[in-house]
């Protein structure tokens, strides 16, 4: 078993279907205890705890360890350490750090059995270079540990790609520029240059996100985006059911709009609460 997900231990809660997950990830999002861009998002959560999953994290472990940085998924640096570590095919990660001051490198050695070790460096010249060294946050209070999260995130990814699947750091992630071309690109509507043909009516499929997206506007508390989960789990169970499986992206988009809609009647009604306990009491009339 895992070392880092179970040390000898039998998790609490074991997640076997796609229904348990969503259960999971509704009540995860609601318990103030998972990081903060997860608080009212199950369709995060569900995402999260699917990708743990693959690299054989825990689903607690996912949401605290997996973080998405300027849209990319990835893995805080201790984590990803403990990944390659915990791998039947890791035999060692040496981490050192030589030179003072503006000498100063972090080494990382990564050996894999059967393999030749794998060196990555990474200097404060480096971090010169790419803009990092005078960067605030991190880099200006932690430049010994920052230097090493790179060293590390380079060699570890290098030695063992097929553990790591292809993640980096999220410290590394958090330097990257948010790629505007890309969005720009991602975001344009694409042009449909298929032949016009006559459809059939009975044949265009059900539009879901529009159906919830109506129902989700007249929703005004808890219980009313509570039924409509309900509705939305069933519905997805009963397309399975008959063979016509909801698309996946059609799927993160409504639980996605439940998700945010949570959110926000949750903060009206904890504003209200608050409103009503300050609210003066009036004293009755003598």
């Amino acid at each position: 078993m895992n070392a880092l997900t179970a040390q000898g231990h039998t998790p609490a809660i074991q997640i076997s279907s796609f229904d348990q997950l969503m259960k999971f990830a509704d009540i995860a999002s609601r318990s103030g205890m998972v990081p903060a861009a997860y608080n009212g998002k199950p369709q995060a959560v569900l995402i999260a705890v699917q990708m743990g999953s693959e690299l054989g994290l825990a689903p607690m472990q996912s949401l605290q360890n997996i973080a998405v940085i300027n849209g990319r998924p990835s893995v805080w640096g201790d984590a990803l350490l403990g990944l390659v570590k915990a791998s039947v095919v890791c035999d060692d990660v040496v981490e050192t750090m030589e030179g003072e001051g503006d000498a100063m490198t972090a080494i990382c050695v990564a050996k894999r059995k059967g393999k030749s070790p794998v060196e990555a460096r990474f200097s404060v010249e480096n971090a010169k270079n790419a803009g990092l060294w005078s960067k605030q946050g991190p880099w200006k209070q932690y430049p010994k540990r920052m230097l090493q999260m790179r060293a590390r995130g380079f060699a570890l990814r290098d030695a063992f790609p097929d553990v790591l699947r292809g993640l980096i750091t999220a410290e590394e992630a958090a330097d990257i520029p948010q790629d505007d071309f890309r969005n720009s690109v991602a975001n344009q509507r694409p042009v449909d240059v298929t032949p016009q043909t006559r459809r059939v009516e009975q044949d265009r499929p059900f539009n879901h996100i529009a159906y919830f997206e109506n129902k989700l506007a007249d929703c005004r508390n808890i219980a009313c985006v509570d039924a409509l989960w309900k509705k939305w789990k069933a519905t997805i169970e009963k397309a399975e059911a008959v063979g016509r499986p909801i698309a996946p992206d059609i799927i993160e988009r409504v639980q996605e709009m439940l998700g945010d809609r949570m959110g926000e009647v949750e903060q009206t009604e904890r504003q209200k609460a608050e409103e009503l306990a300050a609210a003066p009491i009036e004293e009755p009339a003598a």
